[in-house]
């Protein structure tokens, strides 16, 4: 992946970037999804004390190793229980709801924690075909996103409403929530150039689309009253421990779920395992190439990974998401993360 060259022409480093966390809430195998919501509190509170600037969670529906599928309430716990970093969703998958539910959901929020939330949006389902006609009663591949957006934003804009207009979000009228789309192609990358909004890219799991996906947002971008210049937040796999080798074992849980994902399967999250005889040469070579943006190492070695990284790509924004089976180890990979950009 080359350097945009309508990015800025400014070399960013580890330094100058913002540092944020995804979180899927991960059940681990011998685990329950309440633990893996009060061990998410866990992080979001020592994010808070390492110098995070967010912290997300992901709609996710239909898998038993993600506890997020109800996001608002998750980011209404999160939020309850920390003072300062911002909470909000990597995103809400917009067509699986009612523009009026969510920001009615989201005004809620901003109502209980004034200028503590975001609002990310997808267009994705985040589940397979039957949980989405579940949610949504009608399938669609997202064309109408565009138009739902469009509903959701006019929830939230007193001037596009009254009194006497027939349908209000209350809470949510009138509040400033910062939208965020998110995207793992080039779609939601033209729509949030169009529009003037920040744009989240899903490299952890789409890298191959990471090049074209940012050039088509810093190439169509459109300067509106929410942000002058392109702001670009880029997700990225980490696993960090103290030496390469206990990075490498810990790594192979999130190998496993990808593994998963190659197959159609679902499941807890898995403990680090010796993935010799696992897979075939075919599915390696797959988890392989999903991977193939993630970095994992010693603080050095990551710090390497990490500054080719933010020089290929000039992210105002790095989220972090750590599937690691032990939650201990996952703090620290988190904390060792916010050492290397001086944060901690």
């Amino acid at each position: 992946m080359s350097t945009d060259n309508t990015a800025s022409s400014h070399k960013k480093h580890i330094n100058d970037v913002k540092l944020s966390i995804l979180d899927l809430a991960p059940v681990v195998v011998g685990a329950t999804p309440a633990d893996a919501l009060r061990n998410s509190l866990d992080l979001a509170q020592h994010a808070e004390r390492w110098g995070y600037h967010r912290y997300w969670v992901a709609e996710h529906h239909n898998m038993p190793g993600i506890a997020s599928s109800a996001t608002s309430v998750v980011i209404g716990y999160l939020a309850g229980g920390t003072k300062t970093i911002r909470l909000g969703s990597g995103g809400i998958m917009l067509p699986n709801h009612a523009p009026l539910v969510i920001a009615e959901q989201f005004g809620t929020l901003e109502s209980l924690y004034p200028g503590r939330i975001d609002l990310g949006l997808g267009r994705a389902p985040g589940s397979d075909r039957r949980t989405s006609l579940a949610l949504r009663k009608d399938l669609n591949s997202g064309e109408d996103f565009p138009e739902l957006l469009a509903e959701l934003r006019a929830f939230f804009d007193a001037s596009a409403t009254s009194y006497h207009a027939p349908v209000r979000a209350v809470p949510g009228e009138g509040l400033n929530i910062p939208i965020y789309l998110l995207g793992s192609s080039d779609f939601s990358a033209r729509l949030a150039g169009q529009l003037g909004l920040p744009f989240a890219f899903a490299s952890h799991f789409s890298p191959d689309y990471t090049r074209i996906a940012l050039e088509t947002y810093r190439s169509s971008f459109q300067p509106s009253d929410h942000l002058k210049e392109p702001h670009v937040i880029v997700g990225v796999n980490a696993v960090v421990a103290d030496t390469d080798e206990e990075a490498a074992w810990l790594g192979t849980t999130m190998q496993q779920q990808f593994l998963n994902i190659i197959r159609g399967t679902t499941g807890l999250v898995q403990p680090p395992a010796d993935m010799q005889g696992k897979w075939t040469d075919r599915e390696k070579a797959g988890v392989e190439q999903t991977l193939k943006a993630a970095v994992n190492g010693s603080p050095e070695t990551v710090r390497s990974q990490l500054e080719s990284f933010i020089a290929q790509t000039q992210a105002d924004e790095l989220i972090i998401t750590s599937m690691i089976y032990d939650h201990q180890a996952r703090l620290h990979s988190y904390e060792l993360i916010a050492q290397l950009a001086g944060k901690a």
